[in-house]
């Protein structure tokens, strides 16, 4: 089984889009309306009515979705691999972590993680890390000091630093988004200047 390169482990950085989705309910159900809760609910949770609203940019992560991936290998080849990606409310609400696991077609894991995702309503910032599983490594997502978290509308965008891989940044972008799809792009530099595209994910909801 061919090994995938070092930076596989660390561009997941993924990771990670608009408030275009439609937010999920931002109160809490009435009483006699607790019964009416779906069980995607129950099982993903729901937004705290007290969360900053900017949490909706990342609600449209909350679910269980199935995702075929493309990575771009050292000799310019493209290799499809196979991922999932489960996104759930926790901490009564005010933040969201959403899990990821990519394999080969014939099951080998390549990289396993969570990202944690919260809004910094005095600072008007977002804090967000993915946890690599199987590193141990934290990375910080769109941190302040290269631009934050950006979101046009249509896409959300942001960049890290690897700690681990061959490239210096990479930045993410989600795009495409919809309530049954969304699309993931993960792109290297060294320099901040230049980037090359090295994984797309194409990411589906499951159908109950």
């Amino acid at each position: 089984m061919r090994k995938v390169s070092a930076l596989l482990p660390a561009f997941l950085a993924v990771f990670l889009l608009s408030s275009m989705v439609p937010a999920r309910p931002t109160s809490e159900p009435a009483e006699e309306d607790s019964q009416a809760m779906k069980p995607s609910d129950l099982e993903h949770g729901t937004p705290n009515p007290n969360a900053p609203p900017e949490l909706s940019r990342f609600a449209f992560l909350v679910g269980k979705w199935r995702c075929d991936a493309k990575l771009k290998r050292e000799d310019g080849t493209w290799e499809s691999l196979k991922a999932t990606w489960e996104g759930r409310y926790i901490l009564d609400g005010f933040a969201i972590a959403d899990e990821y696991r990519m394999t080969t077609p014939a099951g080998e894991l390549l990289a396993l993680g969570i990202n944690l995702r919260a809004y910094d309503s005095k600072k008007k910032a977002w804090n967000m890390k993915w946890l690599n599983a199987l590193a141990g490594t934290w990375v910080d997502l769109g941190p302040e000091d290269l631009g934050g978290v950006k979101a046009d509308g249509k896409t959300i965008t942001y960049r890290m630093k690897e700690p681990v891989a061959a490239h210096l940044l990479t930045r993410a972008t989600y795009t495409n988004i919809s309530e049954s799809h969304f699309t993931w792009r993960g792109e290297r530099s060294n320099d901040g200047k230049e980037w090359d595209e090295f994984l797309i994910i194409e990411v589906y909801r499951q159908k109950k």
